[in-house]
């Protein structure tokens, strides 16, 4: 009778029920309900983060079994939810100012959401690419969301390509695996490796596939061709859901998989996210330097810091795992506070994304100018700040390990990233002021910049809290 306990899955279907009813008020209201949409949907994750944090982390399974709850999937769950709630909050008065106030907007975000709760908590594969869709389709409609920018359309259609060929990839990786283990299903796969104590040609090449694709979900070298077209284009509030949530989905279905299921062959699968993670933060470090749009210039600085969390899973330990996922929670929050100050970028009611337009912000707009000038220090890892506790438990976990020239080399991208950091503080601090930006900064973008300053100001008094939790949250996937 197990299966058909629901409890686990109340979290969704609560967000699915808010989703769906939603769309009908829209439906019923038109766009001009968008903005009650979009603050009912904020109350609705609100409430859906209580849910989660009622029902119980201990490891169950439903849905026969192709549905799991443990510590791991309540913890990632949790990051994404608030990443979600940060995405609407920032978004609500930038789509009314682009002419984009359409109640779809929300909802696209709620159905992306719901998505990625199902893809971390899938322990099958059928379940993953379920969910993996749904959050897909809808991310492909919010890429493009802006009708009348041709931008906004190349990125929905550069996404939307580059996506189908990488769902495609997934979709003949998860074939071959189920030729050759037989099932579809993480602990059967698990037991199938571990009885034949290795894996054939077939199922490693299988592996490959299956890796590709969710390479292409983080933005990982060579996997990273969408990244900055579609943050470019792509209107700057979508930018920022993507830059902020998605991967954190798509990164703890790459650790729930390596070291579950494909355990027993980690003397395979470490070699391939090694290298993923040596090209991703050489193309981050290199690529940034010479971008011109700060949009852009944060496409690579998330493809270098994906990169640097995949030099923990390469790790393959608990403490590797915990750091993965505190690297992805101080990214998600620093991103958050970023993206606040890039929506709030705009001289005479249009929205500017040129690094240059930054230029002597510190005399026209200080408080912005510091917002930023902290942020930017978190992102180059420069301690005291979050983003410096976040490197050092990556590269700590990798040296742990013995993997000595990855980590250098992670030291080095991160010392080469800094400069196109300072560069935008260089900017605002030392260029001629450009002409001042508007004065209007709605009053969440004003709570999420201080949430996320707060944070990476703060970490440093505190950091056992969040990094014991990310521990304990990633030991579960090693219980076993």
């Amino acid at each position: 009778m197990e299966d058909f306990n629901l409890a686990p899955l109340l979290p969704e279907i609560f967000l699915s029920i808010i989703a769906m009813g939603l769309l009908l008020v829209g439906a019923f209201n038109g766009n001009n309900a968008t903005r009650i949409v979009s603050w009912a949907g904020c109350s609705g994750i609100l409430i859906t983060i209580l849910v989660l944090l009622g029902i119980g982390w201990h490891k169950q399974t439903v849905l026969n079994g192709m549905f799991i709850i443990d510590e791991f999937s309540s913890f990632t769950k949790l990051l994404i939810l608030i990443g979600s709630l940060g995405a609407i909050a920032l978004s609500v008065r930038y789509i009314i100012d682009e002419g984009m106030e359409r109640f779809e907007y929300p909802v696209l975000i709620l159905f992306a959401t719901i998505g990625m709760m199902f893809m971390v908590s899938s322990n099958n594969l059928l379940m993953l690419y379920m969910g993996l869709e749904l959050q897909s389709l809808s991310l492909y409609v919010l890429a493009s969301f802006h009708r009348n920018s041709t931008r906004s359309a190349e990125a929905g259609i550069k996404y939307f390509i580059l996506g189908a060929l990488s769902s495609g990839l997934l979709l003949f990786g998860i074939s071959l695996i189920y030729g050759f283990t037989g099932s579809i299903d993480y602990t059967v796969i698990k037991h199938s490796l571990f009885i034949i104590d290795g894996a054939s040609i077939g199922f490693t090449i299988g592996l490959v596939f299956l890796l590709a694709g969710i390479a292409f979900k983080i933005s990982a070298a060579p996997f990273h061709m969408w990244t900055p077209d579609v943050y470019e284009g792509a209107p700057t509030s979508v930018t920022a859901f993507f830059a902020m949530v998605p991967k954190i989905a798509a990164m703890a279905v790459l650790m729930r998989l390596l070291f579950e299921p494909f355990a027993s062959v980690a003397d395979q699968w470490v070699q391939i996210i090694y290298f993923l993670s040596l090209f991703s933060m050489i193309v981050g470090a290199f690529a940034a330097l010479v971008q011109e749009d700060i949009k852009r210039l944060l496409a690579y600085s998330s493809i270098g810091n994906m990169g640097y969390a995949l030099i923990a899973i390469v790790a393959n330990t608990p403490e590797g795992a915990g750091a993965v996922l505190l690297y992805i929670l101080i990214y998600m929050i620093m991103t958050a506070g970023v993206f606040g100050a890039v929506l709030s970028m705009r001289r005479q009611g249009l929205a500017v994304t040129k690094i240059n337009d930054l230029a002597g912000l510190s005399q026209t707009k200080p408080a912005l100018a510091y917002v930023m000038f902290i942020l930017m220090f978190s992102m180059a890892g420069i301690p005291p700040m979050a983003g410096f506790f976040g490197k050092l438990a990556v590269f700590n976990a990798a040296v742990a390990q013995e993997f000595y020239v990855l980590a250098t080399i992670g030291v080095i991208s991160s010392v080469i990233s800094a400069y196109y950091y300072l560069r935008v503080v260089k900017a605002m601090f030392f260029d001629e002021p450009a002409d001042k930006f508007d004065t209007s900064i709605p009053f969440a973008r004003r709570v999420v910049m201080f949430v996320s300053i707060f944070f990476v100001i703060c970490f440093v008094f505190k950091p056992s809290v969040f990094i014991q939790s990310s521990i304990t949250a990633a030991s579960s996937l090693f219980a076993g």
